[in-house]
């Protein structure tokens, strides 16, 4: 098991890759104590025979640039393959500033040759590479020095197999004329603004029970002040404060310390200090915000709008449509999606691109009373009405 530890070695494991047409890649890495992920391994192999054509490289070692890593990731003339990359690929966007393309997800191309929801690495190489993995490493410290023998073994096996995997998956890809499908789906994950969170837009991702304008004025405050500490400090969201902290200030909306310090479910920590003073000027310009500049939550998904009968019929047809096609449901629609098509919502994904021609125009015509669907044994069928 080679480990690469300098430079030099690793600009030329690099450019050999690049001499072929694809190299798989993973990473290991850190994320429980800070707010961007540490990079502590890297693995790559290329598709050829050999003890040397795998290697790990770690970028922990002092004195080793990662400049060849990340050139080998913008070479437009390799295809770069990960297992479920998003996590990987927002290590290289906000490490190297580069966005590995061609990129090749083989979690995707599962999903639409038709091996399940978001299957598992391990699955796919004990199906097509007749191998098993090892996962006793899975949950480990990678940022300790030195690795084990079996950690390594672990490491590199998650790019070993991935080589045989790809190579199946692009083949029935070819032979299903499905490579365009796969690539709608990576343009996501290939897009910068995918790995950047506007502190202005993190109150989004607040789950609340509660929408009036002035409460969601302030919890948007609350939100985009903990997104931006966070983000300098570099330090987890969690560790500023909790969301069930932010919802309870956003309720009760301290305007001193002394109030501040009445919260239940408030940290020790930010009661004092930078984060206390960030809460209570987030508090009072939540307050302050004008009605027409509130954020507004998005009705979609609001039940009372959804039409119930034709939200189970859709259902009933995107299970037929991806039993007879052999895609995974959820990679067409979820069943929110579901839900605001019958409540007359247009601008979704499932009614777009290559989910349009599998699902997108049939699930129109059923909503415009166009076609029903029938039983007939254990099949669902089309009629037209």
């Amino acid at each position: 098991m080679i480990t690469i530890t300098t430079t030099e070695a690793l600009d030329a494991f690099c450019k050999e890759a690049a001499t072929f047409d694809y190299v798989t890649v993973d990473t290991e890495f850190l994320r429980e104590r800070t707010y961007y992920a540490k990079l502590c391994l890297v693995q790559l192999a290329m598709p050829r025979e050999g003890d040397d054509s795998a290697v790990l490289v770690d970028p922990l070692v002092e004195g080793l640039s990662l400049q060849p890593l990340w050139d080998l990731m913008a070479d437009k003339g390799v295809v770069k393959v990960f297992h479920a990359a998003r996590q990987d690929l927002e290590i290289f966007f906000h490490d190297g500033d580069v966005i590995p393309e061609p990129l090749f997800d083989t979690q995707v191309a599962a999903m639409v040759c038709g091996f399940g929801e978001q299957v598992g690495y391990e699955t796919l190489v004990r199906k097509i590479a007749k191998e098993q993995v090892d996962k006793s490493s899975r949950f480990t410290d990678w940022s300790r020095r030195p690795l084990t023998d079996a950690q390594k073994t672990y490491a590199l096996a998650d790019v070993t197999h991935l080589r045989v995997v790809y190579e199946y998956l692009a083949d029935t890809l070819r032979k299903n004329q499905r490579e365009k499908w796969v690539r709608e789906e990576l343009a996501v994950l290939q897009s910068a603004d995918t790995y950047q969170i506007n502190p202005s837009e993190a109150w989004k991702r607040v789950k609340t029970r509660t929408s009036s304008g002035k409460f969601m004025a302030i919890v948007a405050e609350l939100a985009k002040f903990r997104e931006g500490y966070a983000q300098s400090r570099n330090v987890p969201r969690s560790r500023v404060f909790k969301d069930d902290a932010l919802t309870e200030l956003a309720s009760t909306k301290p305007k001193d310390m002394g109030e501040l310090g009445r919260s239940r479910l408030l940290m020790r920590e930010a009661r004092k200090g930078e984060i206390a003073e960030g809460i209570l000027a987030a508090v009072k310009a939540g307050l302050a915000c004008k009605p027409e500049d509130m954020p507004e939550v998005d009705k979609r998904f609001d039940k009372q709008n959804i039409n119930v009968a034709l939200a189970d019929m859709l259902r009933v047809l995107l299970k037929a449509k991806t039993e007879n096609m052999g895609v995974a449901s959820k990679l067409i629609a979820s069943a929110a999606e579901l839900d605001m098509i019958a409540s007359g919502e247009r601008d979704l994904s499932a009614l777009k691109g290559w989910r349009k021609e599998v699902f997108g125009n049939d699930a129109l015509r059923l909503c415009d009373g166009e076609i029903g669907l029938a039983v007939k044994g254990r099949t669902v069928q089309i009629i037209e009405v």
